[in-house]
């Protein structure tokens, strides 16, 4: 993801997300802590081509690190910050391929443990995050605001050990035709 990507992303967060979209704001903020040698974030687009050639961003995800460094300078853990793929995409593998990107950018950043929070309503997510080995470990009350809804927190040991290989991932997915891009580290 880069700064042109915000608005489209934003589009698409308040569909996805209308009570409790993340702000332009955000986003920025997670972006510039995404490039150089100092990142501690990732994000990723995954976006249709249409037969003109326009594009249009139909999945998104973020990760970032967390936790104090180690001697070796890797980072202890990393959170998932955001997830979300068109409606019109839902059980097409799109949010697997995303979560697979995600779990690559913290096996890259030498993270040992992965976690994230999810609305408790939203089941569809909690089986995509089971599958890749997440499991529950509690709640947080009233996380999702203003509906007050909590949120599932869930963790995944050893992310490296969870990433299937591309190939796999795309026949498995079929979404080969979807770009998927992502801001690079240097580090």
């Amino acid at each position: 993801m880069r700064w042109w990507d915000i608005e489209p992303v934003l589009e698409l967060e308040k569909d996805l997300f209308p009570e409790d979209a993340w702000s332009r704001g955000m986003f920025w903020s997670d972006l510039a802590h995404a490039r150089g040698p100092d990142a501690t974030r990732r994000y990723f687009v995954a976006e249709e081509v249409d037969p003109e050639g326009g594009r249009r961003i139909i999945g998104y995800g973020g990760l970032a690190t967390a936790g104090t460094e180690s001697d070796s300078g890797s980072a202890t853990g990393a959170d998932v910050q955001t997830i979300a793929v068109a409606r019109e995409h839902w059980g097409t593998g799109l949010g697997a391929l995303l979560l697979t990107e995600l779990l690559r950018a913290a096996t890259a950043f030498e993270c040992a443990e992965v976690m994230l929070e999810c609305r408790v309503d939203n089941v569809r997510a909690q089986k995509l995050y089971e599958r890749f080995g997440f499991e529950p470990i509690g709640f947080r009350r009233g996380y999702y605001q203003p509906g007050n809804v909590d949120a599932l927190v869930m963790r995944l040991r050893d992310p490296s050990a969870s990433v299937p290989a591309r190939e796999a991932d795309e026949q498995q997915t079929g979404v080969q035709a979807t770009d998927v891009q992502g801001t690079q580290s240097n580090g």
